[in-house]
């Protein structure tokens, strides 16, 4: 796992590197839009499509959106608790929600189980997020975002939303053919492979072009704090004692715990940012988490491992 992650580092560190240095007068942030529209997009949903057509979908698929739907709710009912108890600002409060619930189970969960346990890991990873957290946080996130939100911004983002996006379009023709048993020309299913291998590297590049020092305050602290304590041991733990419920065995149950370990997703500074949440105190949770999960997401592989 520390070989895999420092490999991965390098991919990162070139992000954050073109974000402080800004080749050929780039901007990073339009930088990061553009590859991130690339991924989601069209390399994104050929990967979904790939890899759910040749997938086991049953009580597996039933047993990971329980494990992610259940880590998810409970971290919300929790992170709401703390924020009362500690009386945020609802902008920050709602952030706070968002960074501590909903893990980076794709652009980086996708790489690290793919590296660490092999290909067949990103169907685990594709599963929990596809059918997990994206329809919670399309949902109860939009909910949150919208109710600790900014009043002139509170426009609640429909669930229905989810169906428009294109990674589910991919994987429900991914699960048309696989029930169907259909496969694809080997011209297709190679440009599919092509395609679907670009997918790691850009992630981790569009993920390292995210990070933003500049967002590190110390007046953020005593929110990002309890963030770290909640997304990088807590979660994980909650993980484990619901898979315990489960029938999930071996690697696959170290690898779906493994994605709820995983730092705060970056896609909720978009949250932030459309419902007028404290999108700088979010950006902060996002870098500190990512910083160190490489230290916690080594430690919780060996738990799970022994």
């Amino acid at each position: 796992m520390t070989a895999t992650l420092l490999q991965m580092t390098v991919l990162i560190g070139c992000g954050v590197f073109w974000r402080i240095w800004r080749p050929g007068g780039s901007d990073a942030a339009q930088t990061r839009k553009t590859l991130t529209a690339v991924v989601y997009y069209l390399l994104l949903p050929a990967m979904v499509f790939e890899v759910l057509r040749h997938s086991r979908l049953g009580m597996n698929t039933l047993q990971y959106t329980v494990l992610g739907v259940g880590s998810i709710l409970t971290i919300i009912a929790l992170s709401w608790g703390v924020g009362r108890l500690c009386r945020y600002a609802r902008p920050r409060h709602g952030a706070m929600i968002l960074a501590a619930a909903f893990p980076n189970v794709t652009y980086l969960g996708l790489p690290v189980l793919e590296q660490t346990f092999g290909p067949w890991a990103r169907s685990v990873a594709i599963q929990i997020d596809l059918f997990a957290t994206a329809p919670v946080l399309f949902s109860i996130g939009a909910y949150i975002s919208s109710h600790f939100g900014e009043d002139h911004l509170k426009e609640t983002k429909p669930f229905w939303a989810l169906f428009h996006t294109p990674p589910f379009w991919a994987a429900g023709i991914a699960v048309l053919f696989n029930l169907a048993d259909w496969d694809v020309a080997p011209w297709m299913a190679k440009a599919l492979q092509q395609a679907a291998n670009a997918v790691v590297p850009l992630m981790l590049l569009s993920l390292g072009l995210a990070l933003d020092w500049r967002a590190v305050r110390w007046r953020n602290a005593p929110v990002v704090v309890p963030v770290i304590v909640i997304k990088l041991g807590l979660m994980p733990t909650l993980a484990v004692l619901i898979a315990s419920s489960l029938s999930l065995s071996g690697d696959e149950r170290a690898a779906a715990i493994l994605e709820m370990a995983m730092p705060s997703m970056v896609m909720g500074v978009v949250f932030c940012d459309r419902y007028g949440l404290d999108t700088s105190l979010y950006a902060m949770a996002v870098t500190v988490t990512t910083v160190l999960s490489a230290l916690t997401l080594p430690l919780w592989l060996q738990v799970l491992r022994f």
